[in-house]
């Protein structure tokens, strides 16, 4: 399972780069989508690398943006009762390991919005124009997107920016 993250705006970017992260609904920066890896995924996210950062999400971090930042129809967050009777996985860690075990796909969540939307990383992001392999945030980054993720899922913030009580 790949966790992609949108870090670069719209300003002088190809309508062709444009186009392929639209395709993967990617339209806004510290938007964050959930794929499976395979042929076609790779190839679109070498055409958008200089715009996007990725890598393979782990199960601890996976539960923790489930549980912190997936909405549902009408912006809701779901407890874990209603989690149940919706998708029939009893918690969000269930949901989190069939999703990295390959048993559904995040579009087969039902009524789950496809983005998921996060907060600027607390800290930064690195020179966003440089690669993760020159010391920059664009590119691949393997499992080091783990470490992004949780910088960006500010505990106590809600996607407004606002406090919560």
């Amino acid at each position: 399972m790949l966790a992609v993250i949108r870090i670069r705006g719209r300003t002088g970017i190809k309508e062709d780069i444009a186009d392929t992260a639209h395709l993967m609904r990617l339209n806004r920066i510290n938007h964050l989508v959930l794929l499976n890896e395979n042929e076609v995924v790779k190839g679109m996210l070498q055409k958008v690398k200089d715009y996007v950062t990725w890598g393979e999400i782990d199960l601890d971090t996976l539960e923790l943006l489930l549980k912190n930042r997936l909405l549902f129809r009408g912006r809701k967050h779901l407890t874990e009762e209603e989690l149940k009777e919706k998708t029939g996985f009893t918690s969000y860690r269930d949901l989190a390991q069939a999703l990295i075990d390959g048993k559904i796909k995040p579009s087969e969540i039902a009524d789950a919005v496809p983005v998921i939307r996060l907060n600027p990383p607390k800290g930064g992001y690195e020179a966003i124009r440089k690669s993760y392999r020159s010391g920059g945030s664009s590119g691949y980054r393997g499992s080091d997107i783990n470490q992004l993720i949780r910088r960006m899922i500010i505990s106590g913030v809600d996607l407004n920016g606002k406090r919560e009580n």
